[in-house]
């Protein structure tokens, strides 16, 4: 669905479409939500909780299937999105141990794959105290990132929906932009994981690297 649709979804049915479209595409709608904000459309407030509540608790339920269900196919297919197997297991548990912020950053924002990424912390048995911590500090800066973004587009046009109708292609011009910015940043943090992941396995078991 494209960013000029969500919006006049979202303007017609405000918060009664907002909370579960936001389980299905939660950034974009972060997005989307925080230009209306300026526009006396949202609470911003209320948009910050919201986006915080739903990404803590998706990811209290992807953990638990990771923790509780990590032997089922489900668990299976989510882990088989970032190719890890049952031997890769280990590794990854030392990687979260040894790098819980980096690694749970590096899952959050990988769009697309991000459930995956939490699945395996469920798998590995993270902490729960260090993987909530994480996953709290992450969705703050993540979320919050968007939605000032967001904020910050409807602001620069005045603030006023006339503007923005009329500037409409300035604003899914700009929209794309940032959108396309994220998904090259997923992209990129997906990379740095594998690669995080690659350095673990070249490791011996008593952690020293390999001469």
């Amino acid at each position: 669905m494209s960013v000029d649709s969500l919006t006049h979804l979202i303007l017609q049915y405000r918060y009664w479409i907002l909370i579960p479209l936001s389980l299905i595409e939660g950034p974009v709608i972060a997005f989307v939500a925080g230009t209306l904000a300026s526009l006396g459309y949202f609470n911003l407030y209320f948009l910050a909780a919201l986006f915080f509540i739903r990404d803590v608790g998706l990811d209290g339920v992807y953990y638990a299937i990771g923790y509780f269900g990590g032997r089922t196919a489900f668990a299976k297919r989510m882990l088989a999105k970032i190719s890890i197997t049952d031997d890769h297991l280990e590794k990854v548990r030392v990687l979260w141990e040894r790098r819980p912020g980096w690694t749970m950053f590096i899952g959050k924002v990988s769009y697309g794959i991000a459930s995956a990424f939490i699945v395996v912390a469920g798998v590995v048995k993270m902490p729960l105290t260090v993987f909530f911590t994480y996953g709290s500090i992450v969705a703050v800066l993540q979320y919050g990132t968007l939605l000032f973004l967001g904020y910050f587009l409807g602001a620069s046009f005045g603030g006023n929906i006339a503007q923005i109708i009329n500037n409409v292609q300035y604003v899914i011009a700009f929209a794309a932009i940032a959108i396309s910015a994220y998904y090259i940043l997923s992209l990129h943090m997906r990379k740095k994981f594998l690669t995080e992941d690659k350095k673990i396995e070249e490791e011996p078991a008593d952690g020293r690297p390999q001469v």
